[in-house]
């Protein structure tokens, strides 16, 4: 009793009480280093299969990714009546659904980025080289592109009539609230994907790259819940953009641009909040 008593003692007296709850624990990771920022240029890459690997992997990712979720955006688009679908909760899960699938699939490749705003976040963070990550958003769009001209080669028609997936601003909100929705939805996506895969995390606890697919798919499902009926929700310009190219209607190009500007700025805040914020890492080394 009395040993546990004094370990007792010694654990409320570990830390200095002068340290905010936990600093003092987040301070005393001596087993990880911080890793080095990429390289802004890394013209090596471009000599490696691993490279071109990676890159394969986002184009067929991003290809599943559209087939699957254009697909079942069209099958409630054809029926009248939403009950006999899955219905907008449904779009909801095929998305999540995939992003989840995928991501476990391609993270140990490619990083399970499937999404240009995801990588520019990641790049702006210096978690890899603007090499990659120009290479990593072609592929993803010709791959958006793909998938999106598969599931029109199901029913031309159906996909002409029904709005081919596109991403537009819906009527009875203004492009003001298109834009802010697509930053939002956009910055919990990418906030959650730096969570997610937080090196130091990973160090200290074991599980998290584990999970790390799950709560990013959870994130996409959630932010489509709440923004489908806004912009039919983006958060994603290769998925915005292999839609429009497909569905090609004046419509869809129209207001294009915040599918683009949209994620791209929320991804460039979640990284800065992530970074400077709750890391407290800067962008430049010295």
């Amino acid at each position: 009793m009395e040993h546990r008593e004094e370990d007792v003692r010694l654990g409320a007296n570990k830390y200095s009480e002068r340290q905010a709850i936990g600093i003092a624990a987040q301070s005393e990771d001596k087993d990880y280093k911080e890793p080095p920022p990429a390289p802004l240029f890394e013209p090596g890459e471009l000599m490696s299969w691993s490279f071109y690997r990676a890159g394969i992997a986002e184009f067929v990712a991003t290809f599943l990714f559209l087939y699957i979720t254009v697909l079942t955006v069209m099958g409630v688009s054809k029926s009248d009546s939403k009950c006999s679908t899955v219905g907008i909760q449904g779009i909801a899960w095929a998305f999540g659904g995939m992003i989840f699938a995928l991501v476990y699939c391609t993270a140990g490749i490619s990083g399970g980025h499937i999404n240009p705003a995801v990588t520019f976040g990641l790049f702006l963070a210096r978690k890899l080289s603007l090499t990659r990550a120009v290479f990593y958003m072609v592929m993803q769009c010709l791959g958006a592109i793909c998938g999106a001209a598969l599931v029109k080669a199901f029913g031309k028609t159906l996909y002409q009539t029904k709005g081919g997936g596109a991403n537009v601003v819906n009527v009875g909100y203004t492009k003001g609230d298109g834009l802010g929705a697509e930053i939002i939805g956009t910055f919990v996506l990418v906030y959650t994907v730096f969570s997610a895969t937080d090196a130091k995390r990973s160090a200290r606890d074991s599980h998290v790259p584990i999970l790390a697919p799950l709560p990013i798919g959870f994130a996409v499902f959630l932010v489509h819940l709440a923004t489908i009926p806004v912009t039919g929700t983006g958060i994603n310009p290769a998925r915005s953009l292999g839609a429009a190219v497909i569905y090609n209607n004046e419509q869809a190009w129209k207001d294009h641009w915040i599918f683009w500007v949209g994620p791209f700025i929320g991804a460039a805040l979640a990284a800065l909040y992530h970074q400077v914020v709750i890391r407290a890492i800067p962008f430049k080394s010295k």
